[in-house]
């Protein structure tokens, strides 16, 4: 090839390159793990998205930091896998047939399970794609030949078997106890699907006479309504206010029941009034209370949140229609005392949209301290899994520690159907509280098992209820691997090496993960969770579809490219478990962040450009570089020193951020060693060691001196482009196949990383060139100020008494007067008068350029004096005008922000102009 056809187009396209690899790297399953190939194994599974979502910046987020990871692994020589798929969301699908059912006039009921069913199927097929589409997008390197969904054919008999071994443990048992329940999606939910809010409401205070007539007591309630299932008023046995009530009883408002009067330390005395009402049936602490006190449990209400019989003349009405009339019967019989407003938080159904209701319901459980207990010895004995960082530890434990048992059915159609029969030819062919049934793998051994215990003549109905989503997703990462099977993938990648997730759902996933696994496998699904934080809008607040603050990670790949978007994220993480705050101009839909990482791959990609049009048409393969007792040496001339100076202070630096970026990347630091990476690649490479390398480049092709060069440059850009892969996918794949002409018969993304060589670390060299770098930036400012022509040779004057900084400014001399265009260098620890000059300083080193014969300083004094006097005037006019109440008083406030904005740029103008005056006198 000719050097024109290997090198790359003049601009960065995103959309091009990055469609272009999607595709390639998709075409030739690059990213498919072969369990018995060679490697330590390296395992993330996706968190699974719902099959309903749409990709959101959480998700982009989420995605990228595991895409870092696994990209990182994999170059370093793990045998890797990251195993996709979604969930299949039972309460959201549901939700969305129901809608569209109830378009049609219909409800579920009219259409059967199994019509029903057929929608929810035909709607997962036709949208449940869409997310991992979207994934895909991004550029995420996951194994989509192993691509699984919670409900597919292999995961469905996983569940069934994890549902009947708990079962025959005595670990899975059904009962009436107190749900969440929605009574809008008329099912139970679980805590993380209840979203606390919070409300303005009111606090009720009602009498309560005693059933002698001899006074009353005083309760107050946030919700009336439930009143009339109260079975009894609780105080503390140690208020001495209420000690001898206890054990008398009251008669209950307007139903008349007679109820009584009990001591538990649960309530708190100096709360209200210390008299609390007890409701058993519908709320959990005094449900807790009811048993403890063997309390009566009266549920009022029906499953849609109407008041159901024992409501008595409220009977059929909404919950908050008779929370009304409960408070308007009760003043009229004279036991309302007051209403206070009361701002308290209220549990909201995420799906439903309605406040959750705590109801009394017959409903599966699964018994969970053996569960949590085992997981605790590991956590404690073990320290597995192992947090990152360490502090979610004890959020992780406290929550074990906590847990009641699971409620795991939902009285939805969509989802796992629970394996339960009932035997309902024993109660009438219905199911009722009392049905006998039979746990069992399917139908036929149901049927078998019923017969055993009941005789031939018998008639089975499967529960038509579903299994919590969390039940599923609980055996995510070894389901996923193909277990209760012990295949070759359960053998090689389980446990999973790393669990990526959010702090949000520790209580709700990774808990009921590590409890299933535990018992399950023996072991902990994962050796370390690392936990991320959330990413907030522009104002810092969370974002949500309620909100409508949600950006859409869509548009920004669309507008920057996905490299962009993904870099932009990881190097906003400050550390792990941190929330990031992502800059957005709603009304341009543009992001600074985002644009500064599109910049960043530019400024890459143009440094490329021009570091393989100095290479006419080699290749990295073709310059090699030999290590000889520990030193760099250039391949052609083993033995002789053609590296030069500012060769060893790039190698230095590029070992030296190897070393960073493999240790901050191995200790999840991925936003340290993002921003590590942008700081060496832009300042380093591109902005210096291309500029000291120019001038070799011109030289003759036999020169050795720009073969050197040559080599260090396709070197080092190799190693950049491996360095920045796990980061950036594209734009390094990309570059690196025109660099190394492999047209797609190697892949970057299965190339070696940079390994660490600390002998090639020189941290004097390095110090040295910072202060080579330093010296050249003052020079330049100081010819800007001097209005000194950029091509023109000045003369220079280097004095410091340091010993040390004489030595290094000399060592770094040839790259002074090259990039600073010097044509006479002093350097000196003494200084005779030089006479007129303009200076700078840097370390203890003074920076001096003689402007006799180079520059008219008369001139220029009275330049910059014009300017400073025409700043001053605009400060004047500026700070009457903001001193001026009429202005102030009656200017919009973005004109008296842009006032004061234009003040102090002046005022910062005037400044460096008093400077530049100064340093001229």
């Amino acid at each position: 090839m000719t050097a024109t056809e290997t090198n790359l187009s003049t601009q960065y396209d995103p959309k091009q390159t990055e469609a272009k690899w999607q595709q390639y790297w998709a075409d030739k399953e690059v990213f498919k793990a072969d369990p018995n190939a060679e490697g330590e194994p390296y395992c993330i599974v996706i968190p699974p998205p719902n099959v309903t979502g749409s990709l959101h910046m959480g998700h982009a987020f989420e995605s990228a930091l595991i895409d870092t990871l696994i990209r990182y692994h994999r170059m370093i020589g793990r045998n890797t896998l990251w195993l996709p798929g979604t969930d299949h969301a039972s309460i959201a699908v549901s939700t969305i047939v129901d809608k569209q059912i109830k378009t049609e006039g219909k409800s579920r009921e009219d259409l059967g399970r199994e019509e029903y069913l057929k929608k929810a199927w035909a709607w997962k097929e036709e949208s449940g794609t869409t997310i991992i589409n979207q994934l895909k997008s991004l550029g995420v390197s996951a194994d989509w030949t192993r691509e699984r969904f919670t409900m597919d054919e292999g995961l469905s008999q996983a569940v069934k078997t994890a549902f009947v071994k708990l079962y025959e443990e005595g670990l899975i048992y059904r009962g009436n106890y107190l749900v969440n329940w929605c009574p809008a999606s008329l099912s139970a939910v679980s805590d993380l699907e209840a979203e606390n809010q919070e409300v303005d409401g009111h606090l009720w205070h009602f009498r309560y006479p005693l059933s002698d007539g001899s006074g009353h007591l005083e309760v107050a309630t946030t919700r009336p309504e439930t009143m009339l299932g109260d079975t009894g008023v609780a105080v503390n046995p140690n208020d001495e206010r209420y000690k001898d009530y206890i054990g008398k009883t009251l008669t209950l408002p307007i139903v008349g029941r007679e109820i009584p009067i009990i001591g538990d330390e649960f309530v708190e005395m100096e709360f209200g009034t210390g008299c609390v009402k007890v409701t058993p049936a519908h709320d959990p602490n005094d449900f807790e209370m009811g048993k403890r006190h063997n309390l009566p449990m009266i549920n009022i209400m029906n499953k849609d949140g109407s008041l159901n019989e024992n409501a008595g003349e409220f009977q059929g009405q909404d919950r908050f229609i008779a929370r009304k009339n409960v408070v308007k019967k009760l003043d009229e019989l004279g036991n309302l005392v007051k209403i206070e407003d009361y701002r308290h938080s209220v549990p909201y159904s995420d799906r439903g949209k309605v406040p959750v209701e705590p109801l009394l319901s017959t409903q599966w459980f699964v018994k969970i301290d053996p569960l949590s207990q085992k997981a605790l010895g590991c956590l404690d004995n073990e320290n597995s899994p192992n947090y990152v960082p360490e502090r979610w530890k004890k959020v992780y434990r406290d929550w074990l520690v906590k847990l009641k048992d699971w409620c795991i059915s939902r009285q939805l159609w969509w989802g796992h159907q629970i394996p339960a029969w009932y035997v309902v030819s024993e109660t009438n062919g219905e199911i009722q509280d009392n049905t006998p049934f039979v746990v069992a793998f399917d139908e036929a051994e149901a049927e078998t098992k019923a017969k055993e215990k009941y005789g031939n003549d018998i008639e089975l109905e499967q529960d038509p209820d579903v299994l919590d989503t969390w039940f599923s997703s609980g055996l995510w990462p070894f389901s996923t691997m193909g277990w209760p099977e012990n295949t070759a993938d359960l053998e090689k990648y389980y446990p999973n090496s790393t669990l990526v997730t959010g702090f949000d759902i520790i209580f709700f996933w990774v808990a009921r993960m590590t409890m299933m696994a535990g018992h399950f496998t023996d072991k902990m699904p994962f050796d370390d969770v690392y936990i991320h934080g959330l990413v907030l809008d522009e104002n810092g607040q969370k974002m949500s579809k309620s909100k409508g603050n949600g950006i859409d990670p869509l548009l920004m790949i669309d507008k920057y490219g996905a490299d962009a978007l993904r870099y932009t994220l990881i190097t906003k993480v400050v550390g792990a478990g941190q929330n990031i705050s992502f800059d957005y101009d709603r009304k341009k839909q543009e992001s600074a962040s985002v644009e500064a990482s599109r910049n960043f791959a530019n400024k890459l990609w143009n440094a490329s450009r021009f570091v393989m049009m100095n290479l006419k048409g080699k290749t990295p393969q073709e310059f090699q570089f030999s290590f000889n007792s520990n030193k760099l040496q250039y391949f052609d001339f083993v033995g002789n020193e053609f590296l030069e100076k500012a060769d060893y202070w790039i190698l230095s630096r590029f070992y030296q951020t190897v070393k960073q970026t493999r240790s901050n990347i191995e200790k999840y630091g991925l936003g340290e060693a993002a921003k590590g990476l942008y700081e060496f690649i832009w300042n380093d490479f591109c902005d210096w060691y291309i500029e000291l390398v120019k001038t070799r480049l011109w030289q003759d092709e036999s020169s050795a001196s720009r073969k050197v060069a040559q080599n260090v440059l396709a070197y080092v850009l190799d190693g950049i482009l491996r360095l920045l892969h796990p980061f950036m996918p594209h734009i390094t794949e990309e570059i690196w196949q025109t660099l190394t002409q492999y047209n797609g018969k190697y892949i970057l993304a299965v190339q070696t990383y940079p390994e660490l060589n600390d002998n090639l670390i020189d941290l004097e060299l390095e110090q040295s060139f910072d202060l080579l770098f330093n010296t050249i930036g003052t020079i330049r400012n100081l010819r800007a100020e001097s209005v000194i022509k950029p091509g023109e040779k000045i003369k220079v004057i280097l004095q410091t008494e340091s010993e040390k900084e004489i030595e290094l400014l000399k060592s770094t001399e040839a790259y002074i007067k090259d990039i600073g265009k010097v044509g006479e260098l002093i350097i000196s620890s003494t200084l005779e008068d030089p006479g007129q000059v303009i200076a700078g300083v840097t370390a203890t080193v003074q920076i001096l350029i003689p402007l006799t014969g180079l520059v008219d300083v008369p001139a220029l004094e009275a330049k910059l004096q014009k300017k400073l006097d025409k700043v001053e005037k605009d400060i004047k006019s500026l700070t009457g005008r903001l001193n001026n109440p009429g202005f102030v008083n009656k200017a919009p406030a973005e004109v008296i922000q842009g006032a004061n904005n234009d003040l102090a740029e002046a005022k910062k103008q005037a400044e460096i102009l008093k400077e530049r005056l100064e340093r001229l006198k």
